[in-house]
């Protein structure tokens, strides 16, 4: 029985240090990628958290077979594949349940020669389309098509050709599946308007020490040649920087001293630069991030004295994954900012919760919400609230932490979808928080 709700008395001031977990969106590309080799690829720091666990469990169901050598550390090795197991009810079931599953398809494609998918799920936060993947798919020789009855995608190929893609849109996991792709197809690929983001770095890294040859790693313009066959390797995954900025914003939010331990300093981007315009004071300490308890924050305003504009853009820009860690953090500040999110459109709906809770935001579009900060003149109160998905979850989470009174955030499986043993974590630091 999953239990589903977490009871959190706020007000309390936390301490201590905290260490992020492995990178989920890392995570759910590189574990795919041992389906291109028949030989060992052993990867560290993995996330115990929902998604990851349901496709490990998708990749011993195909035939892959996973050694748990530590805790966070597996050894895949996918020299014998079941690939009938692909229309098996259990494959669609728990397919469907996470939108990773769509990184079985460049890997088994390029190595197989197929692949098939049903529609995958994830966080309901607006359109996600797959177009980018199958048509970069199909530039490379596959032949696609979507059964509209079933929900299910078919690919397949009698030879991967390389070819040049000018990507529709900078997708990260589209990116990534026609990566996996291109690494074992005959001749030179190059992708343009490629997602660059850390996460498809490391999984460039990765596969260049299976033997792959991409250039270009860390811009939009990556060039492949391709190799008739890849190796082993070993692989640890980054801290997850959605992890880090939540830690940064629950600091802030609660008034207390925390220190981020093993951060990712260096590929964290301009994540801390962004808080800082909130007007938190950050200390790098090596890789670790220490943020000192501060009575007041005040948002910074443009050079000409305009109200201070947050926006996503796909990388090196600013990740939408933490926009509702920033639009919460904003309701205890002084002064008042635009949160603009601009990828996803369904995002910002769970701030009627933090209006429920005494915040004071104005929902001008699906879009955007323009936050007056409370400067900590009043808390917010605790209330009875619903976890929407992944992210707004922990903002909803950091928001009853620092609440007045008791809150309680049902459906927190989304929550646990990517944040690994969350409670006991916040425990450590002095947080009160329990699964009812």
């Amino acid at each position: 029985m999953i239990l589903d709700a977490f009871e959190v008395i706020g007000g309390q001031s936390l301490s201590g240090e905290i260490i992020p977990q492995g990178a989920k969106n890392e995570a759910l590309q590189v574990l795919c990628a041992p389906l291109l080799t028949p030989e060992k690829v052993t990867i560290a720091n993995v996330p115990q958290i929902h998604d990851v666990i349901l496709l490990i469990e998708l990749l011993e169901g195909l035939g892959v077979k996973i050694e748990r050598i530590k805790d966070d550390t597996y050894v895949f090795q996918a020299d014998q594949i079941d690939l009938p197991y692909l229309h098996s009810e259990a494959f669609l079931q728990k397919a469907a349940k996470i939108r990773g599953s769509v990184m079985l398809i460049g890997p088994l494609l390029a190595r197989f020669g197929k692949a098939f998918l049903p529609k995958p799920g994830g966080d309901k936060i607006g359109r996600r389309r797959l177009d980018t993947h199958f048509l970069g798919l199909q530039s490379l020789g596959a032949e696609f098509k979507f059964d509209t009855d079933l929900n299910v995608y078919y690919v397949e190929s009698s030879g991967l050709k390389g070819g040049y893609l000018l990507m529709d849109e900078i997708s990260v996991t589209g990116t990534a599946n026609v990566v996996m792709a291109a690494v074992l197809a005959k001749g030179t690929t190059t992708i343009y308007n490629a997602a660059c983001e850390p996460y498809v770095q490391q999984l460039c890294k990765l596969l260049n020490r299976m033997g792959a040859r991409i250039e270009g790693i860390g811009s939009n313009l990556l060039r492949i040649e391709g190799v008739e066959h890849l190796g082993g390797a070993e692989h640890r995954m980054l801290p997850d920087m959605i992890e880090v900025g939540s830690f940064i914003g629950m600091a802030a939010m609660t008034q207390s001293s925390l220190t981020i331990k093993q951060a990712g300093v260096e590929d964290l981007g301009i994540i801390p630069r962004v808080f800082e315009r909130l007007g938190i004071e950050l200390q790098i300490q090596g890789d670790d991030i220490y943020v000192p308890a501060m009575e007041h924050y005040e948002i910074q305003s443009f050079i000409d004295g305009s109200i201070m504009t947050i926006y996503d853009a796909p990388w090196p820009g600013f990740t939408p994954d933490l926009m509702s860690i920033i639009l919460v953090v904003a309701t205890q500040a002084r002064g008042s900012v635009l949160i603009h999110q601009k990828m996803f459109e369904s995002r910002l709906f769970f701030v009627d919760k933090l209006i429920d809770m005494g915040a004071q935001i104005i929902l001008c579009d699906p879009h955007r919400a323009t936050v007056i900060g409370l400067d900590r003149r009043q808390p917010l109160r605790g209330i009875q609230m619903t976890s929407p998905d992944i992210r707004a979850g922990v903002a909803l989470l950091i928001a009853a932490l620092s609440a007045k009174g008791r809150s309680v955030i049902h459906n927190v499986n989304q929550i646990d979808r990517g944040y690994q043993f969350i409670e006991q974590r916040l425990k450590a630091v002095g947080a009160q928080i329990q699964r009812l």
